[in-house]
């Protein structure tokens, strides 16, 4: 039996390497290309069998690369499924909201900033689902699923201050805190439309989740389409 066919107990929690501390990634064009199959066949085996029951042997199998291959990249199963969260952080917090924007009006950037997420959320609702049974379970995951939300605070909260140093957004509200809830409040949105499965129409909601962050911001809508 090959070090990949080991059984592991589904209780065992004892990575090698952190998953707040992955190793360095690799340099070759090889090296990159074999990491990114094994982060791919990664996601799609914890989609289709989840955290616990997903063996690395299947990974390998579903990336097509030797069992041994994998200790090339990964440590264990809790670093490459961070590496899968990575994966999935990097589209949702980067849509380059003012590049799908004609201008810079406040409420159509909220707006597209709403859009993007949500249909990111939707196109990613398997491994959000995973995301959320993986951190009921593990303290370290938790950590990592509370900093992520963290980032989505801080990417916002500056936008925030703008609007606010600008005169546009007259709330006097403290933009972190702020952020804070109305993040929550498209995140808890997305969980129910993509996740609980609540009939919602998705331009509907957009508009709704885009209201309500513009009226709480005291930002005028009167010229918002």
């Amino acid at each position: 039996m090959t070090r990949a066919e080991k059984p592991t107990s589904r209780h065992r929690r004892t990575p090698v390497v952190s998953p707040s501390a992955p190793r360095e990634l690799p340099t070759t064009p090889r090296g990159i290309r074999t990491r990114a199959k094994l982060v791919d066949a990664a996601r799609t085996v914890f989609e289709r069998d989840g955290f616990l029951d997903a063996r690395l042997i299947d990974i390998t199998n579903e990336a097509g690369i030797s069992a041994g291959s994998f200790y090339t990249y990964f440590d264990s199963k809790e670093e490459i499924f961070a590496a899968v969260l990575a994966s999935v952080e990097e589209e949702m917090l980067h849509p380059h909201v003012r590049a799908l924007t004609a201008g810079d009006d406040p409420v159509e950037l909220i707006r597209a900033a709403n859009r993007a997420y949500l249909e990111s959320y939707r196109r990613n609702a398997a491994f959000m689902r995973l995301l959320l049974q993986v951190s009921s379970i593990d303290e370290e995951f938790a950590q990592l699923r509370r900093r992520r939300g963290e980032a989505f605070a801080q990417r916002n909260a500056r936008s925030i201050q703008d609007l606010q140093e600008r005169g546009v957004a007259k709330a006097k509200v403290d933009p972190y805190r702020a952020a804070s809830a109305l993040s929550g409040m498209v995140g808890r949105a997305a969980y129910a439309a993509f996740i609980i499965g609540e009939e919602w129409d998705f331009e509907e909601l957009v508009e709704t989740l885009t209201q309500l962050w513009a009226n709480s911001l005291l930002i005028s809508t009167d010229d918002a389409t």
